[in-house]
């Protein structure tokens, strides 16, 4: 048996017993338990993107997404604590200096940390319009504004903020800010409960004259949306598409399940033909989304990393799994809709995944720029 296969089967045992027992914590009690964050990095699940030479296990992107695939079948908010620790090294590595990395990436990797990636704001788009402000003052930054929507915003101990220098306006003057959690200036306040994704620790965060080292800042003056968009959205769209396939596989396994149980008229209704058809168009729906997703991590390690495929595995990814868990659900019949029921979950759950990373419009907007550029 290869390495890749050992390690793929040792995750799908780990997703379909432990991390199912505890997504059912998580839904119970609404918080991911530290306990949970040691377990997965003492396994190293949190490092399997990482470099070898940061203590990583170094897979490769196209390696790496069946297994986000089995993670994406427990529980959401688990999922997204692996998803979002395998990435975020990466703006860090791709554009830290060498003394930066020895002091954030590699305590990152090893999980002796955790960053936040902060970029969304309550008032304006997530990206050339940001409105967050730093102004330079000798060796610091003075940093202002708002971000919200921002994982895991109160249990990280450094934000990577996207901000701008004060008077700059577009792509001109971004830049990328690492901040302490607990800096004066700088409060993180729980957001209130989401529909679904309980447990994620969505926080908003504000910063009033919060001075951050300009040693800090992770790549140049100029350079903050490269940071944020080259360094980790453009590839962290692949895995949410990846995560979209994942909880979408879930969804069609409880229905195929459920269709074979459920008797109706003395018959599984199984046997009834708007229901098979309902499974067959989900099953198709699945594996051209798989498929395509797949594709875009190859893209992706291609050189230079192509953009529009992430874009286009993401969109279509999202729209399969909104349409994949609908006819789920509606096999299941008004017994899915109680939480009860797995089903009832992964429903809410799948909303979340048209936000995560940009919206289908956002998405559209990237692909169509690729082709008329």
């Amino acid at each position: 048996m290869s390495e890749d296969r050992a390690l793929l089967d040792e995750v799908r045992a780990f997703t379909r017993g432990t991390m199912r027992r505890w997504g059912e914590e998580v839904e119970r009690d609404g918080v991911v338990p530290r306990r949970m964050w040691e377990e997965l990095n003492a396994r190293g699940y949190l490092r399997l993107r990482a470099p070898r030479a940061m203590g990583g296990r170094g897979l490769s992107l196209p390696t790496y997404l069946p297994l986000l695939e089995e993670f994406s079948r427990g529980h959401g908010s688990l999922r997204m604590i692996v998803h979002v620790l395998n990435g975020v090294w990466r703006p860090l590595h791709q554009y830290g200096t060498p003394a930066q990395i020895e002091r954030f990436v590699r305590p990152l990797v090893a999980g002796e940390i955790v960053v936040a990636f902060a970029v969304t704001e309550p008032h304006a788009g997530t990206g050339a319009d940001v409105r967050c402000t730093a102004r330079r003052d000798g060796d610091q930054y003075v940093l202002n504004g708002e971000k919200h929507l921002i994982t895991f915003g109160t249990i990280a101990d450094y934000c990577l903020v996207l901000c701008r220098l004060e008077g700059t306006s577009g792509s001109e003057g971004t830049l990328c800010l690492l901040v302490r959690q607990g800096t004066p200036g700088f409060s993180a306040q729980p957001m209130a409960e989401s529909m679904g994704l309980r447990g994620g620790d969505h926080a908003h965060l504000i910063f009033e004259d919060c001075r951050v080292p300009s040693d800090h800042r992770i790549g140049a003056e100029g350079e903050g949306l490269a940071v944020a968009l080259e360094g980790f959205l453009y590839p962290s769209r692949i895995s949410v598409a990846m995560s979209c396939v994942g909880l979408a596989a879930q969804a069609l396994d409880l229905a195929v399940a459920h269709a074979k149980e459920r008797v109706t008229f003395g018959r599984p209704i199984g046997e009834r033909q708007m229901v098979q058809a309902m499974l067959a168009e989900a099953a198709t729906d699945l594996e051209a989304a798989r498929r395509l997703v797949l594709w875009a991590g190859e893209c992706w390690e291609a050189e230079p990393p192509a953009i529009g495929p992430s874009a286009m595995a993401k969109l279509y990814g999202l729209e399969a799994l909104q349409r994949i868990t609908d006819r789920a659900l509606q096999v299941f019949g008004g017994v899915g809709y109680f939480k009860d029921h797995e089903i009832e979950r992964i429903y809410r759950d799948a909303r979340a995944q048209r936000f995560e990373e940009g919206t289908a419009e956002i998405q559209k907007t990237t692909i169509a720029r690729t082709l008329l550029e």
